[in-house]
């Protein structure tokens, strides 16, 4: 598998888990936010309902304009703007094949130029770059990262749901793999 991100030899993996620390500073430019992890008061906007903290992708905080690349050969499934506050701003999901099933991964929080590279239905080689980590103005208010979320079930346009409920947790680990299939061991 080809990196989606560059990651230096050294970089923070985050414990969300107490929720949001306004007083902490990363230590390093490249941090990493876990797959299936409580996130307590950190999704207070509209869009997540008020109940929704279990996050469901794996966050790959960067500097603004860090290249993003296709994992594994496949296709652009979708390109789209998820612009609500604390949503993804502009998304790319792609579509592969994983053990002869179909297997769809969203790159969410990227930047606007991001949407003009490529095409839906466009083919994608192994490293090619798909996009750009976005800065906070456009990727729905969040820090610079990449939300990298895997999924098995086909997705209705450009967009999963990165956060879902607690009582959600069994179905949405089923059908939203760990990204670390992928990704590799990379916490």
């Amino acid at each position: 598998m080809h990196p989606v991100i560059k990651l230096p030899d050294k970089y923070w993996v985050f414990d969300f888990t107490k929720g949001p620390d306004t007083t902490f500073s990363c230590p390093y430019p490249y941090s990493i936010g876990r797959y299936d992890e409580i996130r307590p008061d950190m999704y207070t906007h509209e869009l997540f309902e008020g109940e929704r903290d279990l996050h469901v992708g794996i966050d790959i905080g960067t500097p603004v304009n860090e290249p993003v690349f296709a994992f594994q050969d496949g296709e652009i499934f979708d390109i789209g703007l998820n612009d609500e506050p604390g949503s993804y701003g502009p998304t790319v999901i792609t579509q592969h094949q994983w053990d002869g099933k179909k297997l769809w991964a969203l790159h969410g929080h990227l930047s606007m130029e991001s949407l003009q590279l490529f095409e839906p239905g466009q083919r994608i080689k192994s490293g090619d770059c798909i996009g750009y980590v976005g800065s906070k103005e456009v990727n729905g208010g969040w820090e610079p990262h990449l939300h990298f979320q895997l999924s098995w079930k086909k997705p209705e346009n450009c967009d999963l749901p990165g956060v879902v409920r607690r009582d959600e947790r069994t179905d949405s680990l089923a059908m939203y793999p760990d990204p670390r299939m992928v990704l590799g061991e990379i916490y």
